[in-house]
């Protein structure tokens, strides 16, 4: 089982401290930390090969770290006898890809975590999937097949699925990233909606006007270090290091 401590919500929902993470010889993550409160949305950003999704990745042990502290909720996660699905049930994480099974429908695709991993009642699920759906916005498309929708659906029928498991955090790992410039916003429009609900997020984005709009804080990294962190008012108008402006003049 995961070691885990008693947390409470006045505590840090995640707790990043000093964490190293080499691929070879090439070290991605160079003492990162970053404290995160319930309900608080953080967005990071940075140029390619920062290390941004290796970070996010760490926090619900999908890359392993070399040394230093992740806890969530209490869970430490580098513990040598982790329990993966508790900390994944708390956890829920969409990627660029969609991963949606194509022989599934929608619901399918939504309802399958919860009755195979967490064994809970199909009709339960089902409502719980149906319901899920139409706040994605998806309501009809339920019996459609991945193949049948646009890159935008696919992609809030995966927020859907990990939703499914009733996280308390989500991550987003460029979750547009792969998708045509007209089906960006419908994927944001969805992220803000959970934010708005007080879900705690944490997003690696390149679209800074969604970052500054729905970010509490954000964090700009280079290097496998975080250069620059602050409100999104004051990182994105007044950014103090010579890389952090260097990057935003390229992208804003």
């Amino acid at each position: 089982m995961a070691e885990a401590s008693p947390w409470t919500p006045d505590q840090p929902i995640i707790e990043i401290t000093d964490i190293h993470k080499s691929f070879g010889h090439v070290e991605v993550l160079r003492g990162i930390s970053l404290k995160v409160r319930k309900g608080e949305v953080i967005c990071i950003i940075g140029p390619s090969g920062s290390g941004k999704s290796t970070l996010i990745r760490c926090i619900n042990a999908l890359t392993p770290f070399d040394r230093g502290s992740v806890r969530v909720m209490g869970i430490e996660v580098g513990a040598p006898h982790l329990d993966k699905l508790a900390l994944r049930r708390r956890v829920g994480m969409v990627f660029q890809q969609y991963n949606l099974f194509p022989h599934r429908t929608a619901l399918q695709n939504v309802m399958m975590a919860p009755i195979q991993v967490l064994h809970q009642p199909r009709r339960e699920v089902e409502a719980r999937a149906m319901a899920l759906l139409k706040k994605v916005r998806l309501e009809g498309k339920e019996h459609s097949y991945p193949g049948q929708m646009s890159g935008g659906q696919q992609q809030r029928v995966a927020i859907a699925r990990s939703l499914a498991m009733n996280p308390d955090i989500m991550l987003f790992d460029e979750v547009t990233a792969a998708l045509d410039p007209e089906t960006v916003k419908e994927v944001l429009v969805t992220i803000k909606q959970l934010a708005d609900e007080g879900m705690t997020c944490i997003l690696v984005t390149h679209e800074m006007g969604f970052a500054r709009e729905v970010a509490d804080h954000v964090y700009f990294t280079d290097r496998g270090v975080i250069v620059e962190d602050g409100p999104p008012a004051e990182l994105f108008a007044n950014p103090r290091d010579p890389r952090t402006q260097a990057f935003l003049s390229q992208v804003l």
